[in-house]
């Protein structure tokens, strides 16, 4: 591979590499500022420079071969949005040229992680470094593969990114159809298969990873982190007017359910029209939907002051122990940074807080209360008996990441800065705020690297969304509402 381009990094201290998955996020935190470059970003990971032959996307410069979690389709799809909320119209060209090459990397996937060919992924440690039992990156200490809830359910929302796609390519070409076909069945396939293997747990109303051994055994690793809420985050909405413009896919769709009806039980009911006669794609039904949702709000496990915890506080009392043939495998709450020198030892997702995943669930929000609407009410925190809609909750989320930055009203302090004086007090250090890796998962400081603007920048984003952004205009105007905080720039051809 010969790179010699001007490419978004993660931060410059560790220049040169990237990170093929980081770089989908910085797309999307800088669109505001300057679209064209976003766009020329992701253009370039998907050229033949970068994208090999076989549709593998590089990782990052040290390990080319690794498995990042398949988010291009979703930055790119994000980015015309942007536009075309911006001007009325989306670059269908950048679409149709970046569809095939996505195509490619989703052909790689099926073909080179799912090992029995069962709609079930193995990617790997998936860039989130030690979140697991194991090494998911290295053979297995019992022999034997994973089914990685996280894995599978990256591919699911693929699946939907592409479909969404094909329905804007096949307003302009019919013959876009048929893919948008495909990937809605894929995606039924799979949403089949995370049931079916036994991925979810119905005792615990949580998805997790699945350990197969050689004798054919099957064990979920009862691990509750990040890896179990990506099944939540795959989820789409159409809206009426596209399902009215394409009658046929629905039919073939409506078809291809009839035939196989163990799939109507795994997902919620395509047929059910929600707010604006919209309809919702999801793994996730309303039961199970609001069982996940009261684990995500819980203070004691995933609902931090700061975000979204990307471990449960649970393992802070109860930590997960896999033990086998005399060696233990734990997995504790770690709120700051790792003790586990494994998995590369310099990043920690066993309970900090990380802005693109918590962009990822506020996301999955917005576009749920543009389905739901106001009647869909939780417990925000759980247990609180304060009720809101999802829009109020995502609102509240990103509130939450925003005071990781904001002085405290009454101490004057950042989180960030956490105990460094200088930095809290100090007038030349006090309000240049650095953007850190991640956060501690319960007092907000900043911990890794202290200028990874690059996905933490999100918090721009999401200050700018929620300041324009209203429940009522969701509901209005639907999943394109997130986008039209953008306005259109110079940049922008």
């Amino acid at each position: 591979m010969a790179n010699g381009d001007v490419i978004s990094m993660p931060d410059k201290w560790e220049y040169p590499w990237y990170a093929a998955w980081d770089l989908a996020f910085h797309c999307v935190a800088m669109a505001p500022a300057d679209l064209a470059f976003a766009k020329q970003q992701m253009t370039l990971m998907l050229s033949e420079r970068y994208l090999h032959p076989n549709g593998q996307i590089p990782a990052y410069e040290w390990e080319f071969g690794d498995v990042n979690p398949p988010v291009h389709a979703w930055a790119t799809l994000y980015l015309y949005n942007v536009e075309k909320s911006a001007r009325g119209r989306g670059d269908i060209d950048f679409l149709a040229r970046s569809f095939p090459k996505l195509l490619l990397n989703f052909t790689w996937w099926v073909n080179r992680t799912d090992p029995r060919g069962a709609n079930v992924f193995a990617g790997g440690f998936l860039g989130l470094d030690n979140i697991g039992v194991f090494d998911r990156s290295a053979p297995l200490p019992t022999g034997g593969f994973l089914e990685q809830a996280d894995g599978t359910a990256w591919m699911a929302l693929y699946c939907l990114n592409m479909l969404e796609m094909a329905l804007e390519l096949a307003r302009l070409n019919r013959a876009a159809e048929d893919m948008a076909i495909k990937f809605a069945e894929h995606f039924l396939w799979i949403a089949l298969a995370m049931k079916q293997q036994g991925m979810w747990d119905e005792a615990d109303g949580f998805f997790y990873d699945v350990l197969r051994t050689p004798d054919g055994r099957a064990e979920k690793l009862k691990v509750r982190s990040f890896v179990g809420l990506v099944p939540f985050c795959a989820v789409t909405v159409l809206e009426a007017e596209t399902v009215e413009r394409f009658p046929e896919i629905a039919d073939r769709v409506a078809r291809f359910l009839g035939r196989n009806p163990e799939m109507s039980g795994t997902i919620h009911p395509l047929e059910r029209p929600g707010v604006n006669g919209r309809r919702l794609i999801s793994i996730l039904d309303e039961t199970a939907l609001r069982r996940v949702l009261a684990r995500l709000l819980d203070p004691e496990e995933f609902f931090g002051d700061y975000g979204i915890r990307s471990l449960s506080r649970y393992h802070r009392s109860r930590p997960f122990v896999f033990t086998h043939d005399g060696v233990s495998h734990r997995v504790d709450y770690e709120p700051a940074d790792s003790r586990t020198h494994t998995f590369g030892g310099n990043s920690n997702w066993r309970g900090p807080i990380w802005a693109p995943i918590n962009t990822l669930i506020i996301r999955t929000l917005l576009q749920l209360h543009a389905y739901w609407g106001d009647d869909f009410q939780v417990a925000c925190p759980t247990g609180s008996g304060q009720m809101h809609n999802l829009f109020e909750v995502a609102a509240e989320i990103a509130r939450r990441i925003a005071g990781v930055f904001v002085r405290d009203p009454e101490t004057g302090r950042r989180a960030v800065f956490g105990g460094a004086e200088k930095l809290q007090n100090d007038p030349h250090f006090r309000d240049h705020i650095l953007f850190y890796e991640y956060f501690h998962g319960d007092n907000g400081a900043g911990i890794g690297a202290s200028h990874q603007t690059g996905w933490t920048g999100l918090v721009a984003l999401l200050l700018q969304l929620f300041a324009e952004l209203s429940d009522e205009s969701v509901l209005h105007h639907g999943r394109l509402t997130a986008a039209s905080h953008t306005r259109e720039t110079p940049q922008a051809p």
